[in-house]
């Protein structure tokens, strides 16, 4: 079968319609630095008061820039800001998991720092504590339904190449978007039992039930009864 290439910015449904592309790197449709330092503003004013109560006067204030530049940066105002703010947000998110999901010698390493280094990054999050603390309704549902589709996408994109080092490629896309509804699912719905900023606890999550899962996958997939990737092991 072939190789899965570099995750791409843009998805595309069944039905052939686009997705509209969501991961836009820093600096990949321009090199302002005005535009990132906008971001970084709304972000500390999401975390300061939410989204409802933060303006894009708010936002231009805290950057250090006129209304007027804003609007010139983000010619739809708050709402291009917000999609900014989650188009960059990705971005660094995933240029994080790569750091370290690229290091990873083995299958069960690589989930686990993919899950925990999601996890910490999340959690840690100030405006998205906010958010999710006071005003759930902007985040939850991006995380359920017709959202949950769209980042199962998203994440399956960039996850994929990681774990086809060890699986086949339609095993990788799955086993990403398991991996992806565990730590949405912690995010949405925290619980005492499990910590996976935890390494341990992550580890032993992903030894004791994930790792099996997906090794089934690899011996099971359609077409391929018994007959598993002759990497898809997760001890050293």
């Amino acid at each position: 079968m072939a190789r899965i290439g570099p995750a791409s910015s843009e998805r595309w449904h069944a039905g052939g319609k686009p997705l509209r592309p969501i991961v836009r790197h820093l600096g990949m449709d321009d090199h302002s630095s005005a535009r990132v330092r906008v971001v970084d503003a709304a972000l500390r004013c999401i975390a300061r008061v939410g989204l409802a109560k933060t303006t894009a006067d708010d936002v231009a204030r805290e950057a250090r820039i006129s209304r007027a530049t804003l609007y010139r940066l983000f010619p739809g105002g708050k709402p291009a800001v917000v999609r900014a703010v989650v188009d960059t947000e990705t971005a660094r998110l995933f240029s994080e998991l790569g750091a370290l999901m690229g290091e990873a010698r083995d299958l069960e390493e690589l989930l686990v720092a993919g899950i925990v280094g999601a996890a910490r990054r999340l959690r840690s999050h100030e405006a998205l504590r906010v958010l999710l603390a006071h005003e759930p309704g902007t985040v939850l549902p991006h995380l359920t339904f017709g959202g949950m589709d769209t980042l199962l996408s998203v994440a399956s994109s960039f996850a994929a190449p990681f774990l086809g080092r060890w699986l086949e490629p339609e095993d990788a896309a799955r086993a990403a978007e398991w991996a992806t509804r565990i730590v949405v699912s912690y995010l949405a719905c925290p619980s005492d039992a499990m910590d996976l900023t935890d390494a341990g606890a992550a580890r032993h999550l992903v030894a004791t039930y994930v790792a099996p899962g997906i090794q089934a996958l690899a011996m099971d997939g359609p077409g391929r009864v018994g007959r598993a990737h002759p990497r898809a092991r997760t001890t050293r």
